[in-house]
């Protein structure tokens, strides 16, 4: 007799749709606050200029789809630009309503590269890290560039300095580490073997009579693909500069996006303020476990702004209305391909 599917396989679709939805409306009530605070500056805004938020956006997006599309190509596959574009507006709904520090993220787009264009989830995991490696380190250029800015109107001091010095140490470091590993199989496989079996256990807490969730000999043989992909770029390194110079432009381009609202609000601020109150809110956001950072990235912005000049009370509504007017923008765009891409595939789009 045939085994019946399981209640979940018959309707994974319908499970997604409904998380998704309560994810979206977590995210309405977490900004509730700041929705109310925001009507009031409405009058101050020109919305004229909040329009240049679109080009920007598309920009931005261009800029992303041209990155993935070279770091793809040199790990010997052609993927469409449209395919791209689309994939990284997903990507950007499922970071920002379901808060993982870009793990869900990861997951996804391993899941829509495979499901989609039948690339191992190794390829599709590596060029995915590459490319947040690229837009890391090329941050570095901009984090230096802001400090000239800020110099430039005497106003950096000893805190800004360290803050600056600070995420430009990590970025590096973490890169660094991260490439050391990836040298050799032998490393890998001592750091995902490690992760594996504590992820194993952490899971057996929950599910007793699974003691092996993640196959451990399918993780070795996913790394092995993993450091192949990485040879392979690695030996291509001189066609990384276009890579990185598109990693640059999504950088300005999101940086471009908060200064179009203080200029919005008719506050021409110093731009190095603002380039490092961006770097420490989205490096918080990370690790934030409410949808989109919500609070943490408002906040840290704020007294970044602060420490470099900007009075809070200036700061915080275009702070606000910045997130909020970027969010109208993006996310319901990506929550449509979302569905779409959901209704195409034939396995649950897991997030």
């Amino acid at each position: 007799m045939q085994e019946q599917p399981s209640w979940f396989r018959r309707h994974w679709k319908l499970v997604v749709n409904v998380i998704t939805l309560l994810a979206l409306a977590s995210l309405v009530y977490a900004t509730r606050a700041q929705l109310s605070a925001t009507l009031k500056h409405l009058g101050d805004v020109n919305y004229w200029v909040v329009l240049l938020l679109l080009p920007i956006e598309f920009l931005n997006y261009h800029a992303q789809a041209r990155l993935y599309q070279r770091l793809f190509g040199i790990v010997g596959n052609k993927l469409s630009y449209w395919y791209l574009f689309r994939a990284s507006l997903e990507l950007n709904f499922v970071n920002h309503v379901f808060p993982s520090g870009g793990v869900t993220g990861l997951s996804y787009f391993s899941l829509r590269l495979r499901e989609g264009e039948k690339l191992t989830g190794a390829k599709a995991t590596l060029v995915h890290i590459m490319k947040i490696g690229l837009m890391f380190l090329s941050f570095e250029l901009m984090l230096l560039f802001g400090v000239v800015c800020l110099t430039a109107e005497n106003q950096v001091n000893n805190l800004v300095l360290l803050t600056a010095g600070s995420l430009a140490t990590l970025v590096l470091l973490g890169t660094l580490g991260f490439m050391y590993m990836l040298e050799r199989k032998s490393r890998i496989h001592g750091f995902f073997t490690f992760l594996t079996r504590a992820l194993n256990r952490v899971i057996q807490l929950v599910r007793p009579k699974h003691p092996e969730t993640i196959n451990i000999t399918k993780a070795r043989a996913a790394v092995d693909d993993l450091h192949d992909n990485y040879v392979q770029i690695r030996h291509s390194y001189k066609q990384l500069k276009t890579p990185f110079w598109y990693s640059l432009l999504c950088n300005v381009t999101e940086v471009a996006a908060v200064y179009v609202i203080f200029v919005a609000f008719g506050h021409w601020v110093n731009l190095g303020a603002i380039i490092l109150a961006y770097a420490v809110a989205n490096f918080a956001g990370l690790i934030s476990i409410l949808p989109g950072g919500v609070g943490i990235y408002e906040a840290l912005m704020t007294t970044v702004l602060a420490t470099a000049g900007v009075p809070a009370g200036v700061s915080l509504p275009i702070i606000i209305f910045y997130r909020l007017a970027n969010t109208l923008v993006q996310v319901p765009a990506g929550y449509y391909l979302y569905l779409q891409t959901l209704r195409q595939t034939g396995k649950p789009a897991k997030a």
